[in-house]
């Protein structure tokens, strides 16, 4: 996939920069979720039928605030309500 498949030119995939609990996904400018981990990325993917998705392919999806590598802690426990 390239640039062209996004809407005006952008990426069809927007990874958001982490806030607190994960990082908003934008799929086609719609929101798809919150994501905790790579795993939440390709899960909320293959919902949207985008599957064989590359989550390294920059004309794809654009990560903002950090790589696929940069996820905020999760705090709390189970107890905590969180």
């Amino acid at each position: 996939m390239d640039r062209a498949d996004g809407l005006d030119g952008y990426p069809t995939v927007v990874v958001h920069a982490a806030q607190p609990g994960g990082r908003r996904v934008a799929i086609h400018g719609e929101d798809a979720g919150l994501a905790t981990s790579r795993a939440d990325v390709v899960e909320l993917l293959r919902r949207a039928g985008l599957a064989d998705a590359r989550l390294d392919d920059p004309g794809f999806i654009e990560w903002r605030g950090g790589g696929s590598a940069v996820w905020p802690a999760l705090t709390g426990s189970p107890d905590d309500g969180i």
